[in-house]
């Protein structure tokens, strides 16, 4: 199949923060419509794309090349030549751009990339000394950079004795891998430089590649890449100091770039040569656990014997009473026996034992610790392993809870625990799980923020300069869900008053025109607020990391769903304000009890059919109690007057968008003015408890096994 004889070897996508304006959709779109068969990433000082670029590169049969323009110290023995930085700030780093060539290379650059981030100053650009190339620089290509590398510097600077010195050492570092870059982008400081810098490459026997650094699609959105560079600066538009780019900062077709380089064709050749030097994509892996280690047991074993032990504690506390004789406790343990052993059979069977295990350690040790836990949410709830482990203190059989929704054999996913803990002693878990298994091993999971709708509106007001009261009323305009954001777009189609703003001022319009471009690009990186991984080996290995400036814990490169498609496991552990409140609040009652010669009150030990608390419920007294406190759900309580703890748990359940509409059935067929509909006989043992009103995904799937 014919191809295009360019590709572009020098893309900033969206992970270029606040710089790069192609998301990786859009790139593949690019290089289908040019027939370009492959195409590089090289965002600035990162890999936060690299395999999510692979993959969509894949899908759409074009072969990525991952790259990343790097970042590296100027000056004294360790930079790439020149002067120190002298007193405060550090000078910017000169620019090097690596290519991957294999696995090896790959793996040379996300050491290099980490380590940039990691061992880098607070405060300075993310950067590494040329030294720390010796030894980690096989398995990828170099170019030059031109202008913004350290050679192009030199040459600018009317230094080519230095310059010359420092292509010398790059051309050791990457023998038979080093590209001199030109690029023309009609700015003076690549004219005034390119003589000199075909000259050396010509006579140190080096190849030129063309290319074309494409910081968004086309010559159209120019004015509005201009204001993202604005953004990044927190400058407005008009200031003349602030960095600026030209519209050739796009993503050139080979027609427009061979044209550019006639001059030079051997430049537009090398960039397929280096295409076809570079063929490996980031990796997706199975699931990578660490070892749980036992005492002359294999995890499968561990597990059951730890899961043993804790079903029989559990059924004395919570399900035997002193009444039942031998045949009745057997009777009454059968059903939880049975389900155990169910449960485990599929846990081994998909691999999941090891997961389990590491759970219900750092969860033992933070209850030993006095740190509160929550009780479990989620799917997790319904397994009885995960109450016989404690890592759950529902009884699944007690609430109809179904192990199926939590792991299921015909839907290969890892199990997903949704753990919350003590808001004020969460870090003393991390910790905890850093000691254990190495602080290499363990790290948190980077999130991206986004030019949201509202987000969008105020930043580009603020580079063009409009009043602050106009754009408020322009924001507030736009509807705020963020369980369900809605796009500028549809915002603007359904709100006449935001058409006509638009329409009658033609700076609301510029306004409106540009957020529309940028809307959904990334805005910053923070850190997940839950989501940690724990790997078998040092996470550098797998993924690239990233230090967020909040917190000295190492941070994945990868996003939630890229950093499981790289084979890590996802642990949550979230941070609950309620837990640290209901610790504090437990501590003054006891003491208070304490002094009375009272017992101390257990949580876990609370009765759920306390009419007292269901009256204070019923009149919305219940200010501070978790997901009940809304003026929303207080009024829809008074409604429902609940007399047990199914009504609370269908309530929590009902009060979201869509559902919500099921309220009013539910409350009138609770006090007998409306008669609940059942829709088939068979299925009013399912749906008796919630008056016919189909509310949880284990009716829905109970409803499916029965017809």
């Amino acid at each position: 199949m014919a191809h295009a004889d360019f590709v572009h070897l020098r893309v900033h996508s969206a992970y270029s923060l606040l710089e790069g304006a192609i998301k990786i959709p859009e790139l593949a779109a690019l290089c289908r419509s040019h027939e370009m068969p492959a195409v590089a990433v090289t965002d600035t000082r990162n890999l936060f794309g690299a395999l999510e670029f692979s993959m969509a590169m894949r899908d759409a049969g074009v072969q990525p090349v991952i790259g990343c323009e790097l970042a590296v110290s100027r000056g004294g023995k360790e930079g790439l030549g020149g002067a120190n930085g002298g007193p405060g700030r550090k000078p910017e780093p000169d620019k090097l751009i690596l290519l991957v060539k294999d696995e090896l290379g790959y793996g040379h650059l996300i050491d290099l990339v980490s380590e940039a981030h990691l061992k880098t100053e607070s405060g300075e650009t993310p950067q590494g000394a040329l030294s720390a190339l010796e030894g980690r620089s096989q398995g990828l290509i170099a170019l030059t950079a031109g202008p913004e590398g350290a050679v192009g510097r030199h040459l600018l600077e009317n230094r080519p004795a230095e310059a010359e010195q420092t292509l010398e050492r790059l051309k050791a570092l990457f023998p038979g891998r080093l590209y001199v870059e030109v690029m023309r982008h009609g700015r003076e400081e690549e004219d005034l430089i390119e003589e000199a810098m075909t000259d050396l490459a010509y006579t140190h026997d080096l190849p030129l590649v063309a290319t074309n650094e494409a910081y968004f699609a086309e010559a159209g959105m120019f004015e509005a890449h201009d204001a993202l560079l604005a953004i990044a600066a927190g400058a407005h538009i008009s200031n003349p100091d602030r960095r600026r780019l030209t519209p050739e900062y796009r993503f050139r077709s080979p027609a427009e770039m061979k044209a550019l380089f006639a001059d030079l064709p051997e430049a537009i050749a090398n960039t397929l040569v280096i295409a076809e030097r570079c063929a490996f994509a980031s990796p997706q892996r199975e699931p990578i656990l660490p070892p749980f280690t036992a005492a002359g047991r294999s995890e499968a074993e561990e597990l059951r014997a730890q899961a043993a032990t804790g079903l029989e504690a559990r059924l004395e506390q919570s399900v035997f009473d002193e009444a039942m004789d031998a045949k009745s406790r057997d009777a009454a343990a059968r059903p939880y026996r049975e389900r155990l052993d169910f449960e485990l059979g599929v846990i081994e069977k998909m691999g999941f034992p090891g997961y389990f295990l590491i759970v219900a350690d750092f969860i033992h040790w933070a209850k030993n610790e006095g740190i509160p836990v929550g009780p479990g949410r989620g799917s997790g709830a319904g397994s009885v392993v995960s109450w016989a482990l404690t890592i759950t203190d529902l009884d699944p059989l007690r609430f109809g809870l179904l192990f199926e929704r939590f792991l299921n054999p015909e839907r290969i996913s890892m199990p997903d625990f949704d753990i919350d803990f003590c808001q004020d002693r969460r870090d003393e878990v991390i910790a905890y799980v850093q000691g254990k298994y190495g602080a290499d091993k363990v790290a948190q999971i980077i999130t991206f923020g986004k030019l949201q709708a509202r987000a969008v509106l105020r930043d580009v007001g603020r580079v063009l300069g409009m009043p602050y009261g106009q754009v408020d009323r322009i924001c507030k305009l736009v509807p705020n869900n963020p369980a369900n954001p809605v796009s500028l777009a549809d915002a603007i189609d359904g709100e006449p008053m935001l058409q006509a703003m638009r329409d009658e001022d033609e700076t609301v319009a510029k306004l409106m025109d540009i957020a529309l471009k940028l809307e959904g690009l990334c805005r910053h990186a923070s850190t997940h607020a839950a989501g940690v991984v724990i790997g078998d080996r040092p996470l550098s290995e797998l993924v690239p990391l990233y230090r967020d400036p909040r917190s000295d814990m190492p941070v994945t490169q990868f996003s939630m769903k890229y950093v499981e498609a790289a084979g890590l496991v996802k642990f949550d552990f979230l941070g609950l304000k309620t837990l640290t409140v209901l610790a504090e609040a437990l501590k003054l009652v006891n003491e208070a009890r304490a002094a009375k010669g009272e017992d101390a009150i257990n949580l876990a030990g609370l009765p759920l059919d306390d009419q007292a608390t269901y009256e204070m419920m019923a009149r919305g007294e219940d200010t501070g109690v978790f997901q009940l406190e809304s003026p929303g759900m207080r009024d829809v309580r008074r409604n429902l007057r609940p007399d047990c703890f199914e009504d609370i748990i269908a309530l929590v359940a009902l009060y979201r968008p869509g559902p919500m509409n099921n309220i009013p059935r539910y409350i009138n067929c609770k006090h007998g003015r409306e008669k609940p509909d059942y829709l088939h006989p068979s299925l009013e043992g399912i749906l008796k408890e919630t008056f016919g009103v189909m509310i949880y995904q284990e009716q829905v799937m109970q409803i499916a096994q029965v017809l």
